[in-house]
């Protein structure tokens, strides 16, 4: 029988008709059968992680800022002020210091309590030993009035370090520093509880970060709108003086924690306050974890004695899990610090000692041997002081 190709077309159609096609189905091109497509494969689960390092105040009084001048240069050089612990601070990916002094130019004056004016280069020594952040809202931000505070802005972030805390501007106020590390997005704020009684220049509120606590809590929900995946807030709060937190320094952080706050910075007391995981229940309802140290004391100062001398380092790993982009606070760690001064040269110098580190060598030129049963007594109250707050200690280090 001979067929037509009209026939054939027919007989083609008709012998198709019951066969059922899966639309997401493709055809292969060699055999004509049509193939299931893969199923999406699930992203694989990864982590990233980076570390917050903070220190507390750099006070810089005139015998720090005579030990770094150079009379045959007539210049000035404050590196060899972190030269032992910058092997620590060079870790951090945020490396935080609050910088408790306006650094507003020779034209100002330099001085000291109760008017402070360093050197720029103290913002030098500080960025060659690893920081990469200084906050600057403290009861000293208004020392030089307000050109001190413009001049301040001017001589840190033209040595190519972000500062916050102060602005030059209402609208420079408004926008908040986010630092983005490993894929790890963060929000640094700074606030202060006041000026010294030093007023604020009417109408230009924006020249220094005040501690507000609504305003605060809105500045954080607008760093997690912009993306942050952590808040670090540093608070110039407390008592001078005081080892221990008072009630309202508590009451706020653990506010600002259920508002979304995951790491705050204490300063101003000048000596060192516990640090404190706190579990809380967030303003969704759901638990979240925050940490806080109450006071970092004096990273380097001219105040002896009464723990005015010690410091800390203070440590925090932040991971960040993939796909969920969830945070989580994996380590914290605090390193006591003290301000060692010591005559060489017929000059008064000064440099900052991670005390751990110095009596386990026992080999520092510079120290009587005198010295280091101090130093690990010092060390060991420092240790326990540090944790005081806690009683779970799975985060420390």
């Amino acid at each position: 029988m001979r067929f037509t190709p009209l026939l054939i077309i027919f007989i083609l159609l008709i012998s198709g008709c019951d066969r059922k096609i899966n639309p997401d189905s493709t055809l292969s091109a060699k055999t004509g059968v049509s193939e299931q497509p893969e199923a999406p494969q699930k992203p694989k689960p990864y982590t990233k992680e980076a570390k917050l390092i903070a220190v507390g105040d750099i006070l810089m009084h005139m015998a720090l800022t005579r030990s770094g001048y150079n009379p045959q240069k007539k210049t000035y050089n404050f590196d060899n002020f972190f030269k032992e612990v910058k092997p620590i601070i060079s870790t951090g990916d945020w490396a935080i210091a609050n910088l408790e002094i306006p650094v507003a130019g020779p034209e100002l004056g330099y001085s000291e309590y109760p008017i402070f004016n360093a050197p720029a280069q103290i913002v030098d020594a500080a960025k060659g030993a690893g920081f990469n952040i200084l906050t600057n809202a403290n009861n000293h931000a208004l020392d030089k009035g307000e050109k001190g505070v413009i001049n301040t802005i001017k001589n840190i972030r033209s040595r190519g370090v972000p500062s916050v805390g102060t602005a030059t501007s209402a609208k420079e106020a408004q926008k908040i520093l986010i630092v983005k590390k490993n894929d790890i997005s963060m929000a640094i704020m700074a606030y202060t509880f006041g000026t010294n009684g030093i007023p604020i220049p009417k109408g230009k509120n924006y020249l220094v970060s005040l501690i507000d606590e609504n305003k605060i809590i809105k500045d954080i929900a607008r760093a997690k709108k912009q993306g942050a995946d952590a808040v670090t807030i540093s608070l110039h709060f407390g008592d001078e003086y005081h080892r221990q937190p008072n009630a309202g320094q508590k009451q706020l952080v653990k506010k600002l924690i259920e508002s979304g706050a995951d790491i705050i910075l204490g300063c101003h007391p000048h000596v060192v306050q516990p640090y404190q995981i706190l579990k809380v229940r967030g303003k969704d309802g759901k638990p979240r974890t925050g940490v806080v140290i109450y006071s970092m004391g004096n990273f380097i100062a001219y105040q002896i004695g009464s723990y005015k001398d010690l410091g800390v380092i203070f440590s925090v790993n932040i991971r960040k899990r993939f796909p969920e982009k969830t945070i989580e606070i994996t380590n914290v760690e605090a390193i006591p610090t003290w301000t060692h001064n010591y005559t060489l040269n017929n000059k008064l110098n000064f440099r900052v000692l991670p005390i751990e580190a110095v009596v386990t060598r026992k080999n520092d030129p510079l120290l009587p041997s005198t010295k280091y049963p101090v130093l690990k007594n010092q060390l060991l109250d420092m240790k326990r002081h540090l944790k005081s707050l806690n009683s779970d200690t799975a985060l420390f280090r």
